[in-house]
């Protein structure tokens, strides 16, 4: 066996910590404040604020911004995983290189390969969350270009058109979210090449990095404030966003 058992725990430990995270994160949405959590409220008062107004033109350039980060990073995606693929052919020299690092453990060419696997593996989950996110947003093209133009203060339809545009606009945030959090962890995956112990201290960084950017940050609280202006003004019109 060419794993030794410090690798197998360092693995476990890489993968825990991401799905891990990735289903804490999604679940404390739900009942606390947290960027997925504010930005989905403001993508519901942006989508109807769209079908109050005739004149979309800046609407449309927000979407084409937004797609053109997603764009860059599926293409970039590309062009790390060329780059990562060309190390498979040059493994001898890569093992050479790993072992004159200090406190480096010593990986047989068969383990560097399983390694740079893995990587490989983390950027192509990237390329299918950027891309899958590019598709959905050009759905939502296709819903801001056919949306009516009325009030959806007074025409339930409406407002109901507006919130589903609001969670296409949501799923592919998600998407992209998900793609830049493989970026991620494909850091704390390279630190397995120096050393498993390296792996399993830049996992729980990863982490910890994530959460407080997530849930603790400075934008996240300006956000929220931000979110509760926008409640207590829909209030004070009769619109609920979050029925």
């Amino acid at each position: 066996m060419f794993f030794s058992l410090l690798d197998v725990v360092a693995l476990g430990c890489f993968i825990f910590s991401w799905v891990g995270y990735t289903y804490f994160a999604k679940h404390k949405a739900k009942s606390t404040d947290c960027i997925s959590r504010c930005l989905h409220m403001h993508r519901i008062h942006w989508m109807n604020s769209v079908i109050n107004r005739q004149v979309r033109i800046a609407d449309a350039a927000l979407m084409a911004n937004v797609e053109r980060n997603n764009a860059f990073f599926a293409s970039s995606t590309l062009l790390v995983l060329a780059g990562i693929l060309t190390l498979f052919a040059q493994v001898s020299r890569l093992e050479e290189v790993i072992a004159s690092v200090p406190y480096a453990t010593g990986a047989t060419d068969a383990l560097i390969q399983v390694k740079l696997g893995v990587v490989v593996g983390i950027f192509v989950m990237a390329f299918f969350h950027f891309t899958w996110a590019m598709r959905q947003y050009g759905f939502l093209n296709v819903m801001l270009g056919a949306a009516p133009f009325g009030s959806t203060e007074k025409n339930e339809h409406l407002f109901a058109y507006g919130r589903q545009m609001a969670t296409v606009s949501d799923q592919a945030a998600h998407s992209y979210n998900y793609g830049l959090r493989s970026y991620y962890f494909s850091m704390a995956a390279l630190c397995w090449f120096w050393n498993p112990f390296a792996l399993i201290i830049a996992s729980l960084l990863v982490v910890y990095t994530l959460y407080r950017r997530e849930f603790k940050s400075r934008a996240v609280k300006a956000i929220t404030l931000a979110q509760k202006h926008l409640e207590s003004e829909a209030k004070s019109r009769g619109i609920d966003f979050i029925k």
